[in-house]
């Protein structure tokens, strides 16, 4: 994989993005999405997470990341390992999940396909980080990532959409704690 999709300085920000195999619109429940919060939120009391900007799509993920010390790409890898196994367990025991056996078919085609996993895979394999170099940088990243739910027509205002940063850059309380750049 080329140098600039790793987390080459871990005293820098990141913008990373991470999706769920085959593209699949896991994020439509409720229940999904607090999995990935609480995960974050463990990481950031725990594992020196500093989370900047962030949005959690139907079926991907886009964050500003940092760290306080713990290399990122560590603090991503449990990340995405711990919140599969979690997610995993929730699809088995969701009594309305209508589409269990056919995200748990193609979870588990992408796991047989990847002699990294077991038997099963949630997550793409790559994060794609890209080192943010300027203020400028950091700054259109995280337009891109406040913007997305109103490019896929989710909400008219980014401010609205209830699982991104967005909110909190207008005076509303945000589901998770954010770090800033001062």
């Amino acid at each position: 994989m080329s140098r600039k999709y790793k987390f080459a300085d871990n005293d820098r920000l990141y913008f990373i993005s991470f999706a769920v195999v085959y593209w699949i619109d896991l994020f439509v429940r409720r229940e999904y999405k607090d999995i990935v919060l609480e995960s974050w939120r463990y990481c950031q009391r725990e594992k020196e997470l500093d989370i900047y900007a962030w949005c959690i799509m139907p079926s991907h993920v886009h964050m500003i990341i940092g760290s306080k010390g713990r290399p990122l790409d560590k603090i991503v890898g449990e990340m995405k390992s711990y919140t599969s196994r979690m997610l995993r367990k929730a699809i088995a025991e969701h009594a309305g999940e209508s589409r269990r056996e056919w995200m748990v078919w193609l979870m588990e085609k992408a796991g047989m396909g990847n002699s990294n996993n077991n038997e099963w895979q949630l997550w793409q394999q790559h994060n794609k980080p890209i080192e943010l170099l300027n203020e400028e940088m950091f700054y259109q990243k995280m337009e891109y990532i406040h913007r997305n739910p109103v490019e896929a027509g989710f909400v008219e205002n980014e401010e609205d959409y209830l699982h991104s940063s967005a909110r909190d850059f207008f005076d509303k309380k945000g589901l998770v704690e954010l770090s800033y750049v001062v």
